[in-house]
């Protein structure tokens, strides 16, 4: 079964991402949205309204619960037959190529980042743009300062400064990449709470964690760690930061280096001569 909703963090992130569209003149044609059901499905919902002449893809682990999850309502109707049809985005394959991926809090999951960025890539039409957000290396630096302080392993893995993510993109071979941050501070009225919603933002990727189940007297500690060693808002809530990192970027037109011979692929050919570049 898909989720009711999204994590709430990831949707108030994509709502910022949505804004961050009109800088851009012209509309997509076609998108991908990768990973919507933990990238926010009300976000997804959103994007379908103001861009609702654009073919819409999906690609996601669990894709039978991701088209559920991002399937429209029926379009009011005067015609009998056409009640009760929805509207479906299409399940996205290797072929699929697209005006914009967006791709929303899921980056710094990625084991091999670079290699799902070459793929991103591989998906993007000439001329089209990547939009993406992930969390940034000062997330989480309360919950660490408790884990270190008790000499635990680091709660998370270490997450990518958004300077080393323009030189990946760069190296993925997309042009013009735009970075920038921010930081977001959440309250819990309680350790368990924030617990709560930390499960549900993803999974701890460091080598070093726990190698097994902590017991219920850990987990008790580990409560009392947090409200004694978490910094509090003036009403005693438990704070905690999450730095947040957007970028988007070109897939720029392919340059051909000229030798005494050289070999142009028929795709790149293709998109060269829409360009209208020699």
């Amino acid at each position: 079964m898909a989720p009711a909703q999204s994590p709430w963090l990831h949707e108030e992130v994509a709502s910022r991402m949505v804004e961050r569209l009109q800088w851009f003149r012209q509309k997509p044609g076609s998108w991908l949205h990768w990973e919507p059901l933990s990238g926010g499905v009300q976000a997804h919902r959103r994007l379908r309204e103001l861009m609702s002449e654009a073919v819409c893809h999906v690609a996601a682990q669990r894709l039978p619960q991701a088209l559920q999850a991002t399937r429209e309502a029926p379009a009011p109707s005067w015609n009998p037959l056409r009640w009760g049809q929805a509207r479906s985005p299409a399940a996205a394959d290797d072929d699929t190529r697209v005006d914009m991926l967006w791709a929303n809090m899921g980056l710094h999951h990625e084991p091999e980042p670079q290699v799902l960025l070459q793929r991103w890539y591989r998906q993007i039409k000439v001329q089209g743009f990547l939009m993406f957000s992930c969390l940034g290396p000062d997330s989480l630096r309360e919950l660490r300062a408790v884990f270190a302080s008790e000499g635990w392993p680091a709660p998370s893995h270490a997450f990518t400064d958004m300077h080393d993510w323009g030189d990946m993109l760069v190296h993925s071979g997309f042009a013009e990449p735009v970075m920038d941050m921010e930081r977001i501070q959440l309250s819990y009225s309680t350790a368990q709470a924030l617990l709560d919603e930390l499960r549900g933002l993803g999974r701890n990727l460091n080598e070093n964690r726990f190698a097994g189940l902590r017991a219920r007297r850990w987990h008790a500690h580990l409560c009392r760690a947090l409200e004694s060693g978490l910094p509090r808002a003036d009403d005693g809530r438990l704070l905690l930061t999450f730095e947040i990192v957007y970028g988007h970027a070109f897939k720029p037109v392919p340059r051909v280096r000229m030798a005494s011979n050289s070999a142009v692929s028929v795709d790149d050919m293709r998109d060269m001569l829409r360009s209208g570049r020699p």
